[in-house]
């Protein structure tokens, strides 16, 4: 079966965009001021610990998502500065770190198992830069654990430091010379809460720098790139549409809310016009949308990079996904943004979006 969709939903100019979001965005408040107090609340926090408790390689992607990335999203990072996603965040922190003194201190909130802090304090370490400590935010408590391991291993337990804490509620106390979110804020319900206290916490010259999806809630499409990937869905072998998280085969595509049980996506689609409301954006990076059901876990490893024709199909999606994105008749769901308090002057992006035109009005 098929998801279950508005199909009036349209696009609006980015001027008019952010005024008509303001009330969604209130009732978005209200929202999560429920969820975090109820049963709701509680049901999907058990949820997303059992999940993660569970689930030892959180950010491991099929081979055909390396293909796509590396031939498609390199460019647009390079284009950035970065030459991949880790350098993103490293060069970045690294600026953070000489714009303070004494012993800098960056904070990652909803940093799991520490596996991206791990590898940017040894960046730091190698690089001369050793006065730093990272705090690792995070709610699963077998997750801390497992991070608590990792960093003992990799030698940098010292200055990378896991703590339990529920971010949701997080109230910063102390001064931070740059805040990571690292594809955490879309697990988030209460966006306005943490991102009013970063605000706070961010010393002068402090960054945030951020990766993470700001697509449909739950990681649904919407109307105008549904049709688009049911008509790609309708090349598909049956092989290909075999769903290898749910265990099934499907017939029809099914825009899945990821966001029905747990914290996946649950507020997704509201996370950008936050930012953009509360911060000053010196890099924007937005990219992909249609692409994404085909290259990532439910059925990217249906696909080979050794066969020809799933190639091919990558290329033909990838193309199609940006000359629709170019056009405006579909929304970027991915980004990677570095921001700052007060104003920092033009922004400079890749393409032809800005961060208020990269929104979706979900009206």
């Amino acid at each position: 079966m098929r998801g279950t969709i508005r199909a009036d939903n349209t696009l609006v100019s980015s001027p008019s965009l952010i005024r008509r979001y303001s009330d969604h965005l209130l009732r978005g408040v209200a929202r999560a001021m429920s969820r975090t107090a109820g049963i709701d609340y509680r049901w999907r926090s058990w949820m997303e610990r059992l999940f993660y408790s569970r689930c030892e390689a959180v950010h491991d992607l099929p081979p055909i998502f390396h293909y796509w990335s590396n031939r498609y999203l390199r460019p647009q990072l390079e284009a950035i500065g970065a030459s991949d996603p880790d350098h993103f965040f490293q060069q970045h922190l690294q600026r953070c770190y000489d714009s303070g003194t004494g012993v800098r201190r960056f904070v990652s909130v909803g940093a799991g198992t520490c596996d991206l802090e791990i590898r940017l304090a040894q960046a730091l370490t190698a690089s001369g830069r050793d006065r730093f400590t990272i705090d690792c935010l995070d709610f699963n408590r077998s997750t801390i654990g497992r991070a608590t391991e990792q960093t003992r291993a990799a030698g940098v337990a010292t200055c990378v430091v896991p703590q339990f804490c529920d971010v949701n509620r997080w109230e910063p106390a102390a001064e931070y010379d740059a805040v990571l979110a690292n594809h955490s804020l879309h697990h988030l319900v209460a966006l306005e809460h943490l991102f009013d206290g970063v605000a706070k916490c961010l010393a002068p010259h402090g960054r945030f720098i951020v990766s993470d999806m700001i697509g449909r809630n739950g990681h649904m499409r919407w109307p105008e790139a549904l049709v688009i990937v049911n008509e790609y869905w309708e090349e598909l072998p049956a092989s290909y549409r075999y769903d290898r998280q749910r265990f099934c085969q499907l017939d029809a595509f099914v825009n899945w809310d990821c966001a029905k049980d747990g914290f996946e996506g649950i507020r997704a689609q509201d996370i950008l016009p936050l930012l953009v409301q509360r911060f000053s954006f010196e890099v924007f990076l937005a990219f992909a949308n249609v692409i994404d059901p085909f290259i990532e876990r439910s059925f990217g490893p249906n696909f080979s990079v050794e066969r020809n024709w799933d190639r091919d199909f990558v290329d033909r999606v990838h193309a199609r996904d940006e000359a629709e994105l170019a056009a405006g008749r579909i929304k970027p769901t991915h980004m990677f943004a570095v921001m700052r308090n007060g104003s920092s002057g033009a922004v400079p992006f890749v393409g032809n979006v800005s961060p208020a035109q990269a929104i979706r009005d979900p009206h």
